[in-house]
């Protein structure tokens, strides 16, 4: 009787739930943006200074911007449609070349925000986003 009751409750906070994983995930990925970007929270690995206009200026731009549509829950489905593709190249050219396993290639957090934005692209944004007030 209990277990069904905190079933139910969990059931029904689901989509509230989904929400603040978008939020979370979203933040950590403007980091990784803001770090390739704007030296913050922390520079590039080995003090590598960023191109402009190089492939990793563009993923930091699409991981500054593109999270932060997706913090606010807005255009959240073909956002995180093409951040999901950006993660499927950066683990492909990045990180699969040295061994197909993430866990030892260095590829966890591209592997896993490529399927956490696909989710996203499927599922939407959530109750606690812009879409939600705007009915989309």
């Amino acid at each position: 009787m209990a277990a069904s009751r905190v079933s139910r409750f969990w059931t029904n906070q689901s989509p509230k739930v989904r929400s603040l994983l978008r939020i979370a995930s979203a933040f950590t990925f403007m980091l990784a943006g803001s770090s390739k970007l704007f030296a913050f929270p922390v520079g590039m690995p080995n003090g590598m200074k960023l191109v402009p206009f190089s492939e990793v200026w563009f993923a930091g731009v699409l991981e500054v911007f593109g999270g932060g549509l997706l913090v606010l829950g807005l255009c959240t489905r073909p956002v995180a449609f093409v951040l999901s593709g950006e993660m499927a190249v950066a683990y492909f050219q990045a990180h699969f070349p040295h061994s197909p396993w993430p866990t030892v290639n260095g590829g966890v957090p591209a592997f896993l925000y490529c399927f956490l934005w696909l989710y996203f692209s499927s599922a939407g944004a959530g109750p606690l986003s812009i879409d939600a007030l705007r009915g989309k």
